[in-house]
C-alpha cells in the first residue's frame, strides 16, 4: 500500500497516467498546476486520489510505479472527497469551475458502475518502462479486485496513447467502447478514451 509519506514520487507518475484530462480538469493559472491538486489529495488519504486508494512499487526503496484499484459502489463517496478536497484547494471563487470541468471530462471517462473494479492512475518511471513492472502492477490490482468479490476489471486508456492499449491487450483487456472528446482550453486537451474490460477468474 501507499503511504501518505509517497506523494513526492507517486503524484508525477499518477498525473503521468492521464497528463491532458488531469491539466484540463485541475490547472488553474494563479492557484498551482495539476500536480498542486493530486499532491493535496494524495496525502489528504481519502477518496479516488487519495494515498488510501493506491498501491505502489518500489525498486531498491524508491517509488517506481503506482496505481488505483477501486469498486463503482466507491462513486458516491469519492465524489463528495473530491469535492471537498477541490473546495479546500482552490477556494469557493474557483472550485464551481474545477467541478464542472470534472463532470465534462466524466462523460469521456464515466466512473465505474457498481459491480465492476475500475483500474486508475496506472504510472511506471519512464526509464523502467517496458520491464515487466507494469504487468505486475496490473495483476496486482485485479488480484486485489478479486479478493474484494470483483470479476469485471475495467480501465480507461487514451486512444492516443496505442503502447499502454498494447499491454493491457496482452493482459486479457479488450476494448468495448470508444468515446470521443472535444474537450479543450488553454491548459490541456482531452483525447478520445477506449473503454476496456477483463473477467478476472480465480486462474487469472
Amino acid at each position: 500500500m501507499a503511504t501518505a509519506q509517497d506523494a513526492a514520487a507517486a503524484v508525477p507518475l499518477i498525473h503521468s497516467s492521464g497528463p491532458a484530462a488531469f491539466d484540463y480538469v485541475f490547472a488553474l493559472p494563479g492557484r498551482g498546476d495539476a500536480q498542486a491538486f493530486l499532491r493535496r489529495a494524495f496525502v489528504d488519504g481519502a477518496g479516488e486520489f487519495g494515498w488510501r486508494n493506491h498501491v505502489v512499487g518500489e525498486l531498491e526503496g524508491v517509488v517506481v510505479a503506482v496505481g488505483a484499484g477501486f469498486g463503482g459502489e466507491a462513486a458516491l463517496k469519492f465524489a463528495l472527497a473530491a469535492a471537498r478536497q477541490i473546495l479546500a484547494h482552490y477556494g469557493l471563487r474557483h472550485a464551481a469551475g474545477v467541478i464542472a470541468r470534472g463532470l465534462r471530462v466524466e462523460r469521456v471517462i464515466p466512473p465505474p458502475a457498481r459491480g465492476m473494479h475500475y483500474l486508475a492512475h496506472l504510472g511506471v518511471s519512464p526509464a523502467l518502462r517496458g520491464q515487466g513492472i507494469g504487468r505486475a502492477l496490473i495483476e496486482e490490482l485485479v488480484r486485489r479486485g478479486r479478493q474484494a468479490g470483483h470479476r469485471r476489471m475495467v480501465l480507461d486508456v487514451a486512444a492516443s496513447n496505442p503502447r499502454a492499449q498494447a499491454l493491457y491487450e496482452r493482459l486479457g483487456f479488450a476494448v468495448t467502447s470508444e468515446r470521443r472528446s472535444a474537450l479543450a482550453n488553454v491548459q490541456g486537451a482531452v483525447p478520445d478514451h477506449r473503454r476496456m474490460e477483463r473477467m478476472a477468474t480465480e486462474e487469472a
